[in-house]
């Protein structure tokens, strides 16, 4: 078992009547958690699934996936997470990746499946993986040409940030656990012997329900999912005092969203965070609570401006894309392509050059027009893009959901009125799209097209 890993199996053996997870009302300590290691792992060497070889686990988080992930790294093998909502089709992921094994947990016999699942991809960066006799971790994002990207990472390097004593803290994972956010949170919440709240589905109703039976303290959302809870009022409906901290990252904060959620929990301390795929979850500090700057980096970081876009570098940076060319450079920097303010130590992030629009010669940032148009009465969410405009290259067009029926002509000439209040001219919207549906992903994350 390499350094990493028996770190944390030691830390678990050490603390074995603290309780690790509440899955589905099921309490499952630390001791528990590490007989379930040791059992997984007899049933993968039994079944044949041999070092090196690439395993997909089927599943979001439970105790037993979080334990099948740990049995693998001990056998050295190179993990494939897949949730039923993945950004990716399986298949495609697949073709990138190649595969070996299958491992499905069933919710109703309580065990895992293994079986034999052949994709056969020969890939230089995996094979040096394995020859070096490292567990790997398979990510995905779906890519910008339809694609998926792959993304390769040396457990051992990610599972090494983690051999630091934190203080124990009860948290629901938000993000998928195919998703380098949500290894990171499970990670960070294991590491430190707290408890892992899982909820059946992360909507608001689920979510306040269980922070309030399970007196969670740390909240990590998107803030488009902040943005659904203020506008759905739940929130009102349960005790949710236990709740010390709400960190919010994957995108771009709205300061109307960020006010209001300080006036609403003015008990608990926001924290933005920032982090990718490739490079990991930095350490961050806001300058305030109230305050969309973020000071990022700490040990095994460094960050820099180029053009007024961020770069890092990592000691916990992946492998490398397994089908598409590197972001870094000769000397380690990887190229974020995120637009950024600095002040000082500290950083605001604009958003991805890619959603940054251009409407004659001047770049619009959707989060600064989003955030205006959030503020004003009847707006349950907005999501601001660009379109293609033969004159000035991209017209800007926000999309608006209500929260009760109004005239178009209404809205558009309300939003106008106030974008022209407070922002530049050129900011203002050129076109206004009333929606039925929601604006964001199954990853509570924003839809900007």
């Amino acid at each position: 078992m390499n350094n990493s890993i028996n770190w944390l199996y030691e830390r678990f053996q050490g603390s074995p009547y603290r309780l690790a997870f509440i899955h589905e009302n099921r309490e499952v300590t630390y001791g528990q958690v590490t007989n379930l290691i040791n059992d997984f792992y007899d049933q993968i060497t039994s079944s044949g699934i041999a070092p090196g070889e690439l395993v997909v686990v089927a599943g979001d988080y439970s105790p037993e996936i979080f334990c099948v992930f740990l049995a693998l790294a001990k056998n050295q093998n190179i993990i494939i997470p897949i949730t039923k909502n993945s950004v990716v089709e399986e298949d495609s992921a697949l073709e990138v990746s190649g595969c070996d094994w299958r491992i499905n947990f069933n919710n109703m016999d309580g065990c895992i499946h293994i079986d034999a699942y052949k994709v056969a991809n020969n890939n230089q960066l995996v094979e040096g993986l394995r020859e070096a006799k490292a567990p790997g971790l398979i990510l995905f994002s779906s890519g910008s040409t339809g694609k998926p990207k792959g993304i390769l990472h040396d457990f051992n390097r990610v599972m090494h940030k983690f051999r630091t004593e934190r203080p124990p803290i009860s948290a629901i994972p938000f993000l998928m656990i195919d998703h380098f956010g949500g290894i990171n949170t499970i990670l960070a919440i294991t590491s430190g012997l707290g408890t892992v709240v899982t909820v059946s589905d992360r909507s608001v109703l689920k979510i306040c329900e269980a922070i309030e039976k399970f007196k969670v303290e740390l909240l990590p959302a998107t803030p488009s999912f902040l943005n659904l809870l203020i506008a759905s009022k739940i929130y009102e409906n349960y005790d949710l005092s236990s709740l010390k901290r709400i960190t919010y990252g994957t995108e771009v904060m709205p300061q109307s969203t960020l006010d209001r959620i300080h006036q609403i929990f003015s008990h608990v301390k926001l924290l933005q965070t920032y982090g990718l795929s490739e490079v990991g979850v930095l350490h961050s500090k806001s300058k305030g609570d109230g305050s969309t700057w973020v000071k990022i980096g700490g040990e095994g970081f460094q960050t820099k401006v180029i053009d007024g876009i961020l770069w890092i570098k990592s000691a916990y940076a992946m492998v490398g894309y397994l089908n598409a060319p590197s972001d870094f450079d000769e000397e380690g920097w990887f190229n974020t392509h995120d637009q950024v303010e600095i002040d000082g130590e500290f950083f605001r992030i604009l958003g991805r050059e890619t959603e940054i629009i251009n409407t004659g010669g001047q770049k619009v940032y959707p989060a600064e027009i989003e955030s205006v148009i959030l503020d004003l009465e009847n707006i349950e969410d907005v999501a601001v893009f660009g379109e293609k405009h033969a004159l000035l290259g991209q017209m800007i067009v926000a999309k608006i959901l209500l929260k009760t029926p109004e005239s178009s002509d209404s809205v558009k000439k309300r939003v106008r009125t106030a974008c022209l209040l407070v922002l530049a001219p050129f900011k203002a919207p050129s076109k206004i799209i009333l929606s039925n549906a929601p604006l964001y992903s199954i990853r509570q994350k924003k839809i900007r097209r």
